[in-house]
């Protein structure tokens, strides 16, 4: 992942673009060819609301006696005059709502798809990543808190409007790009305007969220969506509020309507010692999903690392990951795996019918796929997810 934390050159922007930060090729002819697709020079044809050309006005907001409320997320911000959201993307300016984070990302790279994680989804394939800072939550554990806890103007950012992203994406090889890193919500404009002209350009479009959006604004981009992986952080209200800064249920809701719009959705759950390792809420959170026809969406089981404010907490024990995974599979979720952990057999995955390894991993390669027109290749039983 590239990430602008410092001034650089054109030159040095150009290599690292080409050769990403973890050298993965873009794969163009040269570094003239990336110069003419970068957007340096692009105008976003917007009005700006006087913020700079990285703004634009977002149409969610609302105009009321307290000040301009922004209705993306359920944090619903209410605004007056040059004030900032909990985001940290939105602002205020003569009653009308802009974002701040429009066509300057500070992160972008190649990654392969099964990094986000997505392991039913195109696998092999290459995702081009991209994040503008901020984020609807306030997570204690964030592992990226040096972008999305801060606001775009806070970052050393890359001017990369919308259809210079989705030029950059297509040169690059890459099937899909992926809105990622930070908080996309945050970023909501931005993905929504390059999501449809990436769908226009037959890229597709995967969304990786803490999924604290509201209903409209979702069902809008989920139209150009066609991958998602959420993390769900907990099943518990309570420790929504105190570790992350929000709320249980917009989270639930925004899992179940990408279901139902045919998203293909992957979910996370990080398991935080002392936080979230509780068994009990985990077969809650696992019966809920079941009940609400979420048991073909894989489950990954992430082990928490000691970062931002819970340096003091020690790594997920191995145990409470492996007693997560059996109480997944004992609920009824068909597609289990154990994230962070390298060399674990529940990065691999089974066919749910004869339970025979249909897809071989090694950390985000695939070692061997035994998945033959979406179907296990030994009994023929569907595999869900999507293959092609």
């Amino acid at each position: 992942m590239i990430t602008m934390n410092r001034k650089i050159s054109k030159r040095e922007f150009l290599r690292r673009s080409l050769l990403g930060a973890g050298g993965a090729a873009i794969g163009l002819n040269s570094m003239e060819s990336l110069a003419n697709i970068t957007g340096m020079n692009s105008e976003p044809g917007n009005p700006d609301g006087g913020f700079g050309r990285f703004s634009k006005e977002s149409s969610y907001g609302v105009v009321t006696p307290k000040g301009v409320r922004c209705l993306i997320c359920p944090n619903q911000c209410t605004l007056t005059e040059g004030n900032e959201s909990i985001c940290r993307t939105k602002v205020a300016k003569d009653g009308k709502l802009y974002t701040l984070a429009y066509g300057n990302p500070c992160s972008m790279h190649v990654d392969p798809i099964e990094k986000k994680p997505l392991f039913h989804f195109h696998p092999s394939s290459r995702a081009y990543s991209v994040a503008i800072a901020g984020c609807t939550l306030a997570c204690l554990n964030c592992q990226n808190w040096e972008i999305s806890q801060v606001s775009p103007r806070e970052t050393q950012n890359y001017d990369l409007f919308p259809e210079a992203l989705v030029d950059q994406a297509v040169a690059s090889g890459a099937r899909s790009i992926a809105y990622t890193y930070s908080e996309p919500v945050a970023f909501y404009e931005y993905m929504y305007d390059s999501a449809k002209l990436a769908h226009q350009r037959g890229i597709k479009n995967v969304l990786v969220s803490n999924g604290y959006i509201n209903e409209k604004p979702l069902r809008e981009l989920a139209a150009y969506i066609d991958g998602a992986n959420i993390n769900l952080k907990s099943f518990s209200e309570e420790i929504y509020q105190q570790l992350n800064g929000g709320h249980l249920k917009p989270i639930l809701r925004t899992l179940k309507i990408l279901h139902e719009m045919g998203v293909w959705l992957e979910i996370t759950n990080l398991i935080v010692p002392s936080w979230t390792d509780k068994p009990e809420m985990i077969k809650e959170m696992c019966t809920w999903l079941v009940d609400n026809g979420l048991e073909d969406c894989p489950l990954h089981f992430n082990r928490f690392f000691p970062l931002y404010q819970l340096t003091s907490l020690p790594f997920t024990p191995l145990a409470i990951l492996e007693e997560a995974h059996d109480i997944a599979k004992k609920a009824g979720i068909n597609y289990v795996y154990i994230g962070n952990v390298p060399n674990n057999k529940a990065e691999n995955t089974f066919c749910p019918k004869c339970g025979k390894v249909v897809l071989e991993r090694k950390g985000f390669t695939i070692l061997e796929n035994n998945i033959q027109g979406g179907k296990c290749g030994f009994c023929g039983s569907s595999v869900a997810g999507k293959w092609s």
